[in-house]
């Protein structure tokens, strides 16, 4: 087995792109299978999958109802267009269950391969939402310091870590980064009398009225910051952002990416602090990583804005997977298997304990904060 294994990997560093295993991983674990929150390597290790996958299994591993779905859908029709005045079932249906299943009055989606297609269908929404309002001249987006957004070339610049510009730059135009809303470690100016909430949402307003208003398309966070450390925002950041965005008309947008489907106790996270957003990206749990399905929300408003336009200057965005019949129908499955086990529920209970646990460690020294909400 030992031989094999090295085979295995040697295959891996030769023929896979380098950015998967660079050459300091000397020993990448080579996944045979799994099941439940397990993992097993060929050579028989069992691991504790903490992090579920990329934050996206949320289903847990073997699931043989979405396998059996999947097998089904693929068997009965796989793949066709949906562009063009042709459609499929599995399509129609994910997006009717998903018609306000967010939040309320987003009844509209776009369905992607992932999470970063998903955050580029944004941007290029909000862009198009402004030019048919008369405002072109509306096209930055405004996200945060510290903020992973995807890797296309668009959502690599709207992401808000550094590493990722410097290695494939020159930037792309249009992206303006502020501080994030980090209790523990807030790089921002906080008056007097602020809390971090209000004086992130500030910096927001600053950003804002620095650009210019009518220059400005959208602004995007993720409710929770995942790559960019697990970051719970303080309790009144959203609401004021909200507020925000409404007093100079700016789209707001929700990358829901990893808090969506359950994982933070709620089924989409704004509704923490009761806030909802203009264009709301998902990904990733959306099918528990059995296939590769993502998408955007947009608002009632949205949509009818883009329907207003004539043929001749229709919206021309889309991929070739965009509604996939198998990925949809594996959504479908997915999605009424974490309504049928209570996932946000779950979250709330199985975060809760883990969070108190986490909490102990606070008295020693080299740690610094617990943080988490749900099982982010």
């Amino acid at each position: 087995m030992a031989d094999q294994l090295k085979q295995w990997v040697e295959k891996d560093f030769k023929q896979l792109h380098p950015t998967y295993h660079p050459k300091s991983h000397a020993n990448p674990l080579v996944i045979e299978r799994g099941e439940g929150v397990w993992l097993y390597t060929i050579d028989g290790k069992k691991i504790l999958d903490g992090m579920a996958g990329l934050w996206n299994v949320n289903a847990g591993y073997g699931r043989e109802e979405l396998a059996k779905v999947a097998y089904d859908q693929m068997k009965e029709l796989a793949f066709t267009s949906g562009f063009s005045g042709m459609t499929n079932l599995p399509s129609i249906q994910l997006a009717d269950k998903l018609a306000g299943f967010a939040y309320e009055g987003l009844n509209t989606t776009m369905f992607t391969s992932g999470g970063s297609e998903s955050n580029d269908s944004a941007f290029k929404t909000a862009r198009y939402f402004w030019k048919r309002k008369g405002k072109p001249g509306k096209y930055k987006i405004i996200a945060r310091k510290g903020s992973y957004h995807g890797v296309t070339l668009a959502a690599t610049f709207a992401t808000g870590l550094e590493k990722y510009h410097t290695m494939f730059g020159p930037a792309v135009e249009g992206f303006v980064h502020i501080p994030a809303p980090n209790p523990y470690r807030f790089e921002g100016e906080l008056k007097l009398g602020e809390t971090v909430g209000q004086a992130a949402a500030r910096a927001l307003e600053e950003a804002i009225l620095r650009e210019g208003a009518d220059t400005v398309a959208a602004f995007i966070a993720e409710p929770v910051m995942g790559v960019g450390g697990v970051i719970v925002p303080p309790d009144d950041y959203f609401p004021l952002v909200r507020a925000i965005c409404d007093r100079h008309e700016i789209l707001f947008i929700a990358d829901e990416v990893i808090t969506g489907f359950g994982r933070t106790g709620e089924w989409f996270a704004l509704s923490h602090w009761n806030v909802k957003p203009d264009i709301l990206s998902f990904a990733k749990a959306v099918t528990s990583g059995y296939a590769q399905l993502g998408g955007i929300q947009i608002s009632d408003a949205i949509r009818e804005t883009l329907e207003s336009a004539a043929d001749t200057e229709a919206y021309m965005h889309g991929f070739t997977y965009s509604g996939h019949a198998m990925a949809c129908a594996v959504g479908l499955k997915n999605i009424e298997i974490m309504e049928r086990e209570e996932y946000p529920k779950r979250a709330r209970e199985m975060g809760r304990r883990l969070f108190e646990g986490l909490q102990s460690l606070k008295e020693f020294p080299f740690v610094g904060d617990v943080r988490g909400l749900g099982l982010v």
